[in-house]
């Protein structure tokens, strides 16, 4: 099995989030991703080898004025460099870490859509979560931004990350167009931004992780269990739910998959 974890440009390994009622969030998020037989996640929210994928942490401090959006981290060349790109493309600049010297070490930004995400250095390999060779592991398995322009939306990250771009056919109401996947330096998908019409019509303009869990519809019966809402959920060819998007008690969006 392939690890998810992977260094490259434009990768995708962890995302974060700082919330309000942190306690009723991290209660929320353990009983929505700790179901199945051999739980993907740990009540501590690292996932089932013990890497901390996802961090929950308080809406206070530094981190009071922070969007809720889950903010995935994305692998870049050059943090700084990056950064100066997004200004130049009207994205926002939220938080900016650097060295004693000046040199960037990280940055939270904005896109023109007020989508959040952060940007730090591709990790070395033997830095990265291993994976497990055994079976499934709790990762980000995917990550997506749905906004009405796409296209626009589309070039701005391919500045900003370095991302390569592949279309994707897609067709509403008799009409076709493209959504993007975004390639990482790779050229393997890392994530996607897709028109607000069709099948996405209706999703907030943030960016999605897709996390993996161990019985998928008995984690939707807990998301509106804890005070959470499932906005849709697309069957796959066996009629089993093959994914759902959902929002948490504070209506922060995120996706669930079978793990």
């Amino acid at each position: 099995m392939k690890s998810p974890f992977v260094s490259r440009v434009g990768g995708v390994v962890s995302a974060d989030i700082a919330v309000p009622e942190h306690r009723r969030e991290v209660r929320f998020y353990a009983r929505v991703l700790g179901t199945g037989e051999t739980p993907l996640w740990r009540e501590d929210l690292m996932n089932n080898q013990g890497d901390a994928v996802i961090g929950l942490g308080e809406r206070k401090g530094e981190y009071g004025d922070l969007p809720l959006q889950w903010m995935p981290h994305i692998q870049v060349a050059d943090v700084g460099a990056s950064v100066e790109r997004a200004l130049a493309a009207k994205g926002r600049e939220l938080m900016h870490g650097k060295d004693d010297g000046g040199k960037s070490q990280w940055a939270v930004l904005q896109d023109p859509h007020g989508a959040s995400f952060g940007l730090i250095p591709v990790v070395p390999e033997e830095a990265l979560p291993k994976g497990s060779p055994e079976g499934p592991v709790g990762c980000i398995a995917w990550l997506d931004l749905t906004v009405p322009d796409a296209a626009t939306t589309r070039d701005f990250y391919r500045q900003v990350v370095g991302w390569s771009v592949q279309d994707v056919p897609m067709e509403d109401a008799g009409e076709r167009y493209a959504d993007y996947n975004l390639l990482g330096a790779d050229g393997q998908p890392a994530a996607g931004v897709c028109h607000a019409r069709g099948m996405n019509r209706g999703l907030p303009p943030v960016w999605t992780i897709y996390l993996p869990v161990g019985d998928l519809e008995e984690s939707l019966r807990r998301v509106e269990q804890e005070g959470g809402k499932v906005l849709k959920a697309t069957p796959g060819k066996d009629g089993k739910c093959a994914y759902a998007a959902v929002q948490d008690p504070l209506g922060v969006c995120l996706a669930l998959v079978p793990g």
